[in-house]
């Protein structure tokens, strides 16, 4: 059995350092670091696996970050699967033990797994009342791996972090702390249930299935749920013989995402091939619900307006809404923005261009543009993530697919819905009537704070962020400047005085001080 302390063993440790250096590498397209040389792709993915769980999922969402990665490792980490050899006979007991204890529910239970991944292995039971179920086990210590894993990614991102421009910085926190958040929650049942017991009230009425909690056998460490017939969404030969129309199932699932992402604003963030099922009836089934995420009400306002103005091709509002979600930073110079959301449309447009050479196109503008104030938040790297999971879906089964040209038309018709409509707008404008004798409340406080200097400002984290990152971009030169004065007084009080050296620092010292200002 593995002991707590094997996860902060020396040569994991190290491990983990060459691969989080060399993401660090590849971001800054060097080739090392002092002494230390990138992973190849090859040693890259082997290292992923040896490090297990925690750095397979990190590796997976990584893999939508094509703006941090060249071809080469982008196809190696793509090729990560979650899926790694079942619990041995004494960690399966020790959980089914915590699981089930004496009062086991199960009249048969299958103990070698139908599927075995990083986090948990699921196998076919039949309970005593004679339901065919679906029992998914946490795995022995995975809990604490994850949070050993993460307080070491932490350690090693604040050590990194230095290295990283402002924008590139928070761009890799948002992925580490959004991950952490994320894979903290996974390992944890009692989460997963409660989302799938909200999936199966907030989409009721989706045409879309979703497993059967059997809520009094559940805990922690185990989900008991019904057991769910029908064949992956990728398996070709299967639903080809059942006469499955691929674009009514593509059409079904893009559909439902945009229900979840830009209507309620709850999504599962991993709609992978193995999550999802067609049944013998051509109906679409949704399994594991470990990664879900809420979307705040702002940021699926602002993704609205991106879809809207895209399709319209309002340049303009594209920005704006860009800004509003926290992709672009509030001082990015609107003209060349606008100049990369148009020469980046003209491609998605362009008929001629196959999807492959759509995505090359993308890529090699964006990195023409690798200057402008581009950056990840937190909300959004999961989004992508799916984005890019359905679009890969996609892509399987429908020649030429391409996520922005085939999702658009259909993302547009639902933003009525998404905004609620009239009523919704008849609600807006009532509140806003309603609001104006507040409204005049307000300005006659901010009127008097002001008269008597007491007015308070609050700055959103985005614009706090960049004035201090500003700030302090200004006071490093002078900050180094008068060490350097300081250090060329000292010279000159040593015995015997170094006074050329003093006079150069002193040089040095004074220019930095008077090109910063």
């Amino acid at each position: 059995m593995y002991k707590q302390r094997h996860f902060y063993h020396p040569a994991r440790v190290r491990q983990v350092f060459l691969f989080l250096l060399t993401i660090f590498l590849l971001i800054k397209k060097r080739e090392r670091f002092l002494i230390f040389k990138a992973l190849s792709p090859k040693a890259l993915t082997q290292t992923i696996h040896e490090l297990g769980a925690s750095y397979i999922k990190l590796a997976q969402v990584l893999a939508t970050r094509a703006d941090f990665f060249e071809g080469e490792y982008l196809e190696a980490l793509k090729t990560l699967h979650d899926e790694i050899p079942p619990m041995d006979k004494e960690a399966f007991t020790i959980v089914y033990q915590r699981a089930f204890g004496k009062s086991d529910p199960f009249e048969t239970f299958e103990t070698n797994p139908v599927a075995s991944a990083s986090i948990g292995e699921v196998h076919i039971a039949y309970l005593k009342s004679g339901e065919k179920v679906a029992v998914k086990l946490r795995r022995y210590q995975i809990e604490k791996q994850v949070a050993a894993d993460i307080k070491i990614l932490r350690f090693f991102n604040r050590l990194f972090r230095p290295l990283f421009s402002y924008y590139t910085k928070n761009s890799v926190e948002a992925v580490v702390e959004e991950f952490a958040i994320m894979i903290t929650q996974e390992v944890d049942f009692t989460k997963e249930l409660e989302n799938l017991q909200n999936f199966t009230k907030i989409y009721a009425e989706c045409e879309v299935r979703f497993p059967k909690p059997y809520v009094e056998y559940c805990s922690a460490d185990a989900i008991v749920m019904s057991f769910e017939e029908g064949y992956r969404f990728d398996d070709k030969e299967n639903l080809s013989r059942l006469g499955v129309k691929f674009e009514d199932i593509m059409g079904k699932l893009i559909y439902f995402y945009t229900e979840q992402m830009l209507i309620n604003g709850y999504f599962h963030a991993d709609p992978h091939p193995g999550n999802l099922l067609i049944t013998e009836e051509g109906e679409l089934v949704l399994l594991d619900f470990g990664m879900v995420k809420k979307i705040p009400n702002l940021t699926r306002i602002a993704i609205i307006e991106m879809i809207k103005s895209a399709h319209e091709r309002d340049f303009e509002l594209y920005i704006t809404a860009c800004k509003r979600l926290g992709i672009v930073a509030h001082d990015a110079p609107d003209a060349q923005m606008q100049e990369l959301a148009e020469r980046m449309f003209d491609i998605f447009d362009n008929e001629n261009l196959d999807a492959a050479s759509m995505q090359k196109l993308a890529f090699d503008l964006l990195a023409s543009m690798k200057d402008l104030p581009f950056k990840l938040p937190q909300e959004a790297i999961y989004m992508l993530r799916a984005g890019a999971i359905i679009e890969g879906l996609g892509t399987t089964y429908i020649e030429n697919f391409n996520g922005v040209k085939d999702i658009l038309p259909i993302l547009q018709r639902y933003i009525p819905k998404a905004l609620g409509g009239n009523d919704k707008l008849l609600k807006l404008l009532k509140n806003e009537v309603t609001g104006i004798p507040l409204t005049v409340r307000r300005v006659k406080k901010i009127v008097t704070d002001l008269s008597e200097n007491a007015l308070q400002v609050h700055m959103n984290p985005d614009s706090l962020d960049l004035l201090v990152e500003k700030q302090r971009n200004y006071f490093k030169p002078l900050g180094r400047g008068l060490i350097l004065i300081i250090a060329a007084f000292f010279l000159l009080l040593l015995t015997p005085p170094h006074q050329t050296a003093a006079i150069v620092l002193f040089i040095v010292g004074a220019g930095y001080i008077f090109f910063s200002l």
